[in-house]
């Protein structure tokens, strides 16, 4: 009998539905598979901000260490969650179909509109400050937890309306509380949002590896994430500061928007460039063209004032 395919994913609602869609597409190659659920170190932690507990591994070490002691084969993880850097041993092998990529807001009032003192809560840096620069009149409050702990606090009017992924709200089934779909070039979303990414060992089966990517994997998504990581990558960026890059396809020329932005919003470093050749030169080259304009100082100035706060 087959040896079930063991799937390591977090133990959110959203993280699961993730985890059984790409058990799905296995499903679908004839192989057997197992979910073997997490609870990770952001899981756990949830009266700090992210970025007091740690830019890196925060939703994926303990996935990590089981991939490494072969307890599960394979591990899901949302895209964006992923640090630029990734341990030697491990890698991503394939990525799902992106969704639309988009933040939205989000709000049990249908008539909702931003306006001076707004009350909107968001959890991230990137939208944090992003909020700032382009409505600097709002309120934020931090907003953790799985997005149906995030509804209930809603509810419970801790704030008026919410800053999200569109992925994850379309995902639970939230769509009908997306009061507005915030544009990718104002408001330019995390590298990876909207797909879902598999890590495994190095050493994984390389026929295991071959039909986990023909089941999963897109080839324009990757190119896309490909860019974007490498944009990352070099900034040395995790899930903690606020870096946000997107690449997108029109025709056969790869397009990548990426930059950085200060906590309070009133500094932003950004670029724009194509290519039609290779995906991870063109993140390389747009970080380096925002670093010569003083984004890794920006990001040092950053970290300093997260570590200090």
């Amino acid at each position: 009998m087959q040896k079930p395919i063991k799937i390591g994913t977090r133990s959110s609602k959203l993280a699961l539905w993730q985890a059984y869609y790409v058990a799905d597409r296995l499903k679908e190659k004839g192989l057997q598979v197992e979910i073997v659920p997490f609870e990770t170190k952001g899981d756990k932690i949830q009266n700090v901000a992210i970025s007091k507990i740690g830019s890196k591994g925060v939703f994926t070490e303990e996935l990590e260490d089981s991939l490494r002691n072969k307890d599960i084969d394979i591990a899901v993880h949302s895209a964006k969650d992923m640090p630029g850097s990734l341990p030697e041993d491990l890698h991503l092998i394939a990525f799902g179909p992106r969704e639309i990529a988009n933040d939205v807001i989000v709000s049990h009032n249908p008539d909702f509109k931003i306006k001076k003192g707004s009350i909107i809560g968001t959890s991230s840096t990137r939208r944090a400050a992003l909020l700032k620069r382009l409505y600097p009149e709002i309120v934020r409050v931090e907003m953790r937890g799985n997005l149906q702990t995030r509804f209930r606090k809603l509810e419970e009017g801790h704030c008026e309306a919410m800053l999200l992924a569109y992925a994850g709200v379309e995902r639970m089934g939230y769509t009908d509380k997306i009061v507005l779909k915030l544009p990718l070039d104002t408001f330019t979303p995390a590298v990876g949002q909207g797909s879902v990414a598999i890590e495994a060992a190095k050493d994984m089966n390389p026929s295991l590896y071959e039909v986990i990517r023909s089941a999963v994997n897109c080839k324009e998504t990757e190119k896309c994430l490909l860019a974007e990581r490498a944009f990352l990558k070099q900034l040395n960026g995790g899930c903690s500061v606020p870096v946000y890059g997107y690449a997108h396809f029109e025709g056969n020329q790869l397009h990548m928007k990426g930059g950085v932005i200060s906590l309070d919003g009133t500094e932003c470093i950004e670029d724009n460039l194509s290519t039609d050749g290779d995906a991870v030169a063109l993140g390389q080259a747009l970080a380096s063209a925002i670093s010569q304009r003083g984004a890794l100082d920006l990001l040092a100035t950053i970290k300093a004032k997260q570590s200090s706060s």
